[in-house]
C-alpha cells in the first residue's frame, strides 16, 4: 500500500508480438543462396550443403525455444554472415537456456563426426564435404567467444549476469575477432569484431547506469511486471539524468509513458533460475571438450588419401 501512496503506478508495457514468419525465413534463405552462388558459382554443392548445415544448426535452437515456450521465435539467414534464431522469455532457466544453446552445435558436430567416419569407410566424397562443413561451422560456434554459442555457454556456466565480467568478456571477444579477421585477411570477421566493439560501449553505459541504481538500492534483476512502482520511478530518473531528452517524454501522457516504460524495461536484467547442478556443469564442460577432440581424432586416424587423389 505504501508503494502506491508514495509513487504513481508504473505504466503498462505493451509487448511487441512478432509471429514466426516462415515466408520471411524462406526469402532470407533464397537471398543467402543467391549471394553465395554469385561468389562460388562453380561450387553449388558447397553452397547447398552450407545452407543445409545452418538449417540443422538453427533448427536445434528453434526446437528448444519452442519446447520451453519462448515468445516471438523466428529464424533468419544473413548473406555472408550466417543465420540466427531469435526469441525471448520473461524468466529464464539456466538449464533451459543451456539446452537452447547446445542443441545448435552439439548435434552438428556429432552428425559431422559420424559422416566423417562413414565417408572414410565407404569413400563417399560428397559425404566427406558435408561432414567437413558440419564440423567446421559447429566447431567455430563452440569457441568461447561472445556472441557465438561457446560464449553463451561460458556465460551461463560461470558468469551469472555480472555486468563487469560480461563487459570484459565481450571486449576480449571483440578484440579476438578483430585479430583473427586481420590474420586471416577476412575483413568480414574483422568488421564484425569492430561492430561488437560498439556493443561493448553500450554495455559500458548500462554498467554505469546499474552502478547508480545499486547506490539507490534498486532491484533491476526482475521482470517489468514484478518491478515495484518505487524502483520504476528511480530507474526513470536515472535514465532522464543520463539522457535529458527523455524528460520531454515524461510530459506526454500515454505515448510518452509507453516509450519511457520501454527504456526502463531495456535496463532490467531478466532473472535466471540457477537450476543446473555442479555435476551437470562438469558433464557439460567435458562434453564440450570431447566434441572438440572427436573430429580431430577422426581426421588423424582415418585415411583420406583417396579424396585428394580424386581431386
Amino acid at each position: 500500500m505504501v508503494d502506491f501512496e508514495l509513487y504513481p503506478e508504473k505504466p503498462q508495457l505493451h509487448k511487441q508480438v512478432v509471429q514466426s514468419n516462415w515466408g520471411l525465413t524462406v526469402f532470407t534463405i533464397v537471398l543467402f543462396i543467391a549471394v553465395f552462388l554469385s561468389i562460388y558459382s562453380d561450387r553449388a554443392d558447397f553452397v547447398f550443403f552450407l545452407v543445409f548445415v545452418l538449417l540443422v544448426h538453427e533448427f536445434g535452437h528453434f526446437s528448444q525455444m519452442k519446447r520451453f515456450n519462448y515468445e516471438n521465435v523466428r529464424m533468419l539467414f544473413i548473406p555472408l554472415m550466417g543465420a540466427f534464431v531469435q526469441g525471448s522469455k520473461d524468466r529464464y532457466s539456466q538449464k533451459e537456456s543451456l539446452l537452447v544453446v547446445i542443441y545448435g552445435p552439439f548435434p552438428g558436430i556429432i552428425l559431422g563426426s559420424v559422416g566423417l567416419y562413414l565417408s572414410g569407410v565407404y569413400q563417399w566424397d560428397w559425404l566427406l564435404l558435408l561432414s567437413f562443413i558440419f564440423i567446421f561451422v559447429n566447431a567455430i560456434n563452440l569457441l568461447p567467444i561472445d556472441p557465438l554459442d561457446g560464449g553463451q555457454i561460458l556465460k551461463l556456466l560461470l558468469i551469472r549476469q555480472r555486468d563487469l565480467y560480461l563487459m570484459i568478456f565481450a571486449l576480449i571477444s571483440s578484440l579476438a575477432l578483430i585479430i583473427i579477421g586481420l590474420l586471416m585477411k577476412d575483413w568480414l570477421v574483422a568488421g564484425f569484431g569492430f561492430l561488437m566493439g560498439i556493443r561493448v560501449r553500450a554495455m559500458q553505459k548500462n554498467y554505469q547506469l546499474r552502478k547508480d541504481l545499486n547506490e539507490l538500492h534498486v532491484n533491476y534483476v526482475v521482470t517489468y511486471e514484478e518491478l515495484s512502482n518505487r524502483d520504476y520511478h528511480m530507474i526513470k530518473q536515472v535514465l532522464i539524468k543520463d539522457k535529458p531528452v527523455l524528460a520531454e517524454l515524461d510530459a506526454y501522457a500515454e505515448e510518452g509513458n509507453s516509450v519511457l516504460a520501454s527504456h526502463v524495461s531495456d535496463l532490467l536484467i531478466p532473472p535466471i533460475k540457477q537450476d543446473l547442478s555442479r555435476l551437470a556443469k562438469v558433464f557439460l564442460f567435458l562434453a564440450w571438450i570431447v566434441l572438440f577432440a572427436l573430429p580431430i581424432y577422426l581426421l588423424l586416424t582415418l585415411d583420406f588419401n583417396w579424396y585428394f587423389e580424386k581431386l
